[in-house]
């Protein structure tokens, strides 16, 4: 089997979850869902489905009037792909590009009022993810379908990773110069 990149299993999933679909319900969908923990260009977004059509993982359909928009179902095969890459424990490493984790590398080039300010905008940030996170989370009803089951375990791991952060920033606003935990 070929390998696909993260965002093409993100396009099949979205199809095989909610069916049939434009490159723009496509975005709107990565907007919504996806793109807080895994960032896709909107111009992948037009181009991927395409992309996966001539693979055989889709299948195009044009409108014949109006718009003539361009709508992308689910094949046999691609439903086979997404199963496979489900089914595969292994990922590779996360990858974390965090400006402000970087800037924390360099601080001791800076002044320590530079990483206590550093320190409390991020906590702030933090705290405003791990506030919206929890209300998602607490809108969700989880027994009602493995959708809000899935959503539901998504959205713990975002409110320890947010929590995580925030603890962390806000120890470093108070006092830059601690080390431990």
């Amino acid at each position: 089997m070929a390998e696909y990149s993260p965002a093409r299993y993100v396009v099949l999933g979205l199809i095989a979850r909610h069916g049939a679909m434009t490159p723009y319900e496509l975005k709107s969908r990565v907007e919504d869902d996806i793109q807080p923990f895994w960032p896709i260009l909107h111009a992948q977004l037009y181009r991927i489905p395409a992309e996966l059509a001539q693979a055989g993982l889709l299948r195009e359909e044009t409108e014949t009037a109006g718009r003539r928009r361009r709508i992308f179902h689910l094949t046999a095969e691609g439903r086979a792909a997404l199963e496979r890459w489900l089914a595969d424990p292994e990922t590779p490493e996360a990858e974390t590009r965090d400006p402000a984790q970087l800037k924390l590398f360099f601080a001791d080039l800076g002044t320590a009022a530079d990483i206590v300010a550093l320190a409390a905008r991020q906590a702030e940030r933090h705290r405003g993810w791990l506030a919206h996170y929890a209300s998602l989370r607490a809108a969700l009803d989880p027994a009602e379908d493995s959708r809000q089951r899935s959503r539901a375990r998504l959205l713990r791991l975002g409110v320890l990773h947010e929590r995580a952060h925030a603890e962390f920033w806000e120890s470093v606003a108070a006092d830059p110069d601690r080390l431990d935990d």
